[in-house]
């Protein structure tokens, strides 16, 4: 058996394992209907009447005829365009007559008036505050949470092969990169997977509930980029959770020796929650390997990001990945045959097993 056909038979075994596995099944459905709610909330929250200022009473008594409207009228124009900027009404009608708005068009507004007066967006390009908020933390979430999952799935499972002694056999019968290959194969397809099923539900589920055509053509581009980064992003950590799991001999060692790993997951995940509203920050963070996956899309979504920059911060991604596959095989090599106790960093290392 080749070394080609070894991997496909490990891949193949591993795929067949998860897809009877009870938390993989509940995670995807998580997931799902996660996204599902990611974009059914904006248009809920969006919800109730909307407030308009008038200061033509004439004006007033049209609007107060519609249900969804909530009319406040006002001393003069100057004081209804100032209620607008200070948030305190959706939209204002002004002499003209003419609607005005911060950053959405008040379809209600204009459709109530006997003629379509012409509507001035005094902040265009802004996005809504929750959407603006709701995007980047789902995106985090998701990278967070599956590269998580997954990757200490990777982990237990090595470690599990190692405290049976299974993996004596495996090595016997099969190369120990063609095993690595495998599991690192496997469970990159599976999370890939349950990502892309999560990007079309949300794409589906944000057509069908109505949200704005302008904020699906950011959506789009964000949540294909982010599918990209995902891709690499995982390949970049899952030889290093093989490597980590071939360190611990039995599961209670796994938590102390995969800390480094879980730390590289987790930071990422609060800075771009944090640091999300700083520009120069999430600049930064959009070329940092780890934070990549969200950061970038998240300059994306917020119109941040000139064209070249997402292939640039990928194309230092896909490095990174190389170099950190390296590094977890040594790793993994180096320690999975060493069954009496937890195994160092430095002597794997240093010690690697034939293949």
């Amino acid at each position: 058996m080749t070394t080609f056909d070894a991997t496909k038979v490990v891949a193949a075994r591993e795929i067949r394992v998860k897809l009877r596995d009870k938390t993989f099944i509940f995670s995807t459905i998580f997931f799902l209907l996660f996204a599902i709610a990611v974009t059914v909330l904006p248009v809920l929250f969006s919800g109730g009447p909307t407030s308009v200022a008038v200061a033509d009473q004439a004006t007033a008594t049209v609007l107060q005829q519609q249900e969804d409207l909530e009319v406040r009228v006002v001393a003069n124009d100057a004081a209804a365009e100032q209620l607008v900027r200070d948030g305190d009404v959706d939209a204002a009608v002004l002499a003209g007559p003419e609607v005005i708005a911060m950053d959405d068009r008040p379809g209600e507004v204009v459709t109530a008036l006997s003629t379509a007066p012409p509507v001035r967006l005094l902040d265009p390009g802004a996005i809504d505050p929750f959407l603006a908020y709701i995007v980047p933390f789902a995106l985090a979430f998701v990278f967070f949470f599956t590269s998580f999952l997954f990757g200490l799935q990777i982990a237990q499972s090595v470690t599990e092969e190692k405290q049976t002694r299974i993996v004596e056999i495996l090595v016997a019968s099969v190369p120990t990169r063609a095993l690595l290959a495998g599991k690192v194969a496997a469970l990159t397809l599976l999370a890939f997977v349950q990502v892309a099923l999560i990007a079309i539900v949300t794409l589906i589920g944000a057509r069908l509930a109505g949200i704005d055509p302008g904020v699906l053509d950011l959506l789009q581009p964000t949540i294909g980029w982010f599918v990209a980064f995902f891709l690499v992003g995982f390949v970049m950590l899952a030889a290093l959770w093989a490597g980590v799991g071939a360190l611990a001999s039995r599961p209670e060692d796994l938590n102390g020796v995969s800390q480094p790993v879980q730390m590289a997951v987790m930071l990422p995940f609060f800075a771009v929650i944090f640091l999300g509203e700083n520009e120069f920050a999430m600049r930064i963070l959009s070329y940092i390997p780890f934070s990549a996956p969200v950061a970038m899309p998240t300059r994306i979504f917020n119109g941040d990001a000139a064209g070249w920059e997402p292939f640039l911060a990928l194309l230092v991604m896909a490095v990174t990945a190389v170099a950190l596959l390296a590094v977890g095989a040594r790793v993994y090599e180096g320690s999975l045959l060493r069954t009496n106790g937890k195994t160092s960093w430095a002597t794997a290392w240093r010690s690697r097993t034939t293949v």
